[in-house]
């Protein structure tokens, strides 16, 4: 990685732009240059804010986590509980970035937040684990999920093998790692056919559920919190399940400096999104549970198809279609996504300047994209679902937890910087609180993964020092690195 100049952080209002040299200013920017300078469009509106967050967060979490939220809380009430607080607690973290996303008007979001307040270290050791460890670990979380939703068809009456799930996974990630190199305006317009799809899926559950309700099927709700005991240590996993089904909240931030009157729009696209959210998640579990019991839910590897089959008949071979369509557009949002993250991390001088450019004919974020490649195949087949989901949950609510902190700091180090949203304290010092009282108590409940994930942050302490700081690199090592 070769040390550049860094381009100084901007918080009254105004943004960077990157150079037209082979250099991406944003992944879908296609605005010519003026005077040797990309001027980005404010082409996110409301209603667009809106899609992103809804379309980002409702992918494979809802379909795969209430086994995971079940499995640690011992009851259909205390999961419920869960899921409540988890939408609050998102709707939490959700208002605190949107005060970020207001008086810090640059797109990259976790990085962004953590270089402002805490200087390059802590953001360079965030983009760090961002590539080595979340992005490739999330990835491989929703497109495992893809791939066992996309067999269900197909052995309806037998078990699906691993290495068919692995495999069909594989071919997933690889086309979506396509999509994104090939073309900004084909993923585009496939992520909006995507989210219509995700809103179906969750619709064809939720319908079905309200119906069985009017019907008096209530047998599963008695006694709602009787069951086996919550153990302390497994409420942290619960909660990883549930926050990574509502996550997603923070992908508006990566393109701020796209987002029209963001004063404005980004507090109101996360708070009408968010509620949205919330209520369609609890009533999918509540329409889950008038028909499934808890032990059959446990039971199940693939919980809506489970749903589904009990009420729609034939029509259930639908339901893993649109899933599957609903954790392919989560996996290409997020690969389009987090290359904004590495592009500013790019023009702050802590990536390899090759990331933040563009294909000259397809003005595709291709290097950025393809390195993720890799790394994701590993993740994918070296790890179970529930394993990985832990392992990238330590590093992403660690570094959660440390922005909005970070925006408790901010409100005592710079009390002067204009803030045209702003949540009471409380908020973020209770949502700060929650993120890292969790990450601490995970190291207990799931060591190995948890372990891992931490190990893996504290690299990014020496890789600073070495890539970085030192300036005296040999000459051959510069060359590599692409200085």
């Amino acid at each position: 990685m070769s040390r550049k100049a860094a381009v100084p952080t901007v918080s009254n209002g105004s943004y960077l732009q990157g150079k037209t040299n082979g250099r991406l200013s944003s992944a879908d920017s296609g605005q010519p240059a003026r005077g040797g300078k990309v001027v980005l469009k404010k082409k996110v509106t409301l209603l667009r804010g809106i899609s992103i967050i809804i379309g980002t967060i409702i992918g494979a979490g809802i379909f795969i986590s209430p086994k995971g939220i079940l499995k640690n809380t011992g009851s259909v009430g205390m999961s419920l509980t869960v899921w409540t607080v988890c939408g609050i607690l998102s709707l939490f973290g959700a208002l605190c970035y949107a005060e970020l996303g207001t008086c810090i008007k640059k797109s990259g979001g976790h990085y962004t937040y953590i270089l402002e307040a805490f200087g390059p270290l802590p953001a360079f050791v965030r983009v760090w684990v961002e590539l080595l460890v979340i992005r490739p670990a999330a990835t491989a979380v929703i497109s495992l999920a893809f791939g066992r939703y996309i067999l269900e068809p197909f052995f309806m009456q037998c078990e699906i093998p691993e290495l068919a799930i692995k495999l069909i996974t594989a071919v997933g990630i690889t086309l979506v790692m396509v999509l994104n190199s090939t073309s900004v305006s084909w993923s585009a317009r496939i992520q909006m056919f995507l989210t219509f799809c995700k809103l179906v899926a969750i619709l064809i559950i939720i319908v079905p559920g309200v119906i069985q309700l009017i019907k008096g099927e209530t047998q599963h709700f008695k006694n709602a919190f009787a069951g086996n005991d919550a153990s302390v240590l497994g409420l942290p996993l619960a909660f990883y399940s549930g926050m990574y089904a509502y996550s997603g909240w923070f992908y508006l931030n990566f393109v701020t400096e796209e987002v029209e009157n963001p004063e404005k729009n980004i507090p109101l696209a996360i708070c009408i999104s968010m509620i949205i959210v919330t209520v369609g998640y609890v009533l999918t579990n509540v329409a889950y549970f008038t028909t499934i019991s808890a032990g059959e839910l446990l039971l199940s590897k693939a919980v809506a198809v489970t749903f589904a089959e009990r009420l729609m008949g034939n029509f259930s071979l639908a339901v893993p279609v649109f899933v599957a369509l609903s954790c392919f557009g989560s996996m290409n949002g997020g690969v389009f996504a987090v290359s904004r993250m590495f592009f500013v991390a790019s023009r702050e001088g802590h990536l390899p300047e090759i990331l933040s450019m563009i294909h000259v004919r397809k003005h595709t974020p291709l290097p950025a994209v393809i390195v993720l490649h890799p790394l994701t195949m590993i993740m994918l087949f070296n790890g179970d679902l529930y394993s990985l989901l832990n392992f990238l949950s330590f590093a992403r609510w660690l570094f959660i937890g440390l922005v909005v902190a970070g925006l408790i700091y901010l409100r005592y180090k710079r009390p002067d910087m204009p803030r045209p949203f702003k949540v009471p304290l409380f908020i973020p010092a209770l949502f700060s609180f929650t993120c890292l009282f969790m990450v601490a108590l995970s190291l207990y409940s799931d060591p190995v993964n948890t372990g891992i994930g931490f190990a893996i942050t504290l690299t990014g302490i020496p890789a600073y020092y070495l890539f970085i700081v030192w300036d005296k690199k040999p000459k051959w090592f510069r060359k590599l690195l692409g200085k």
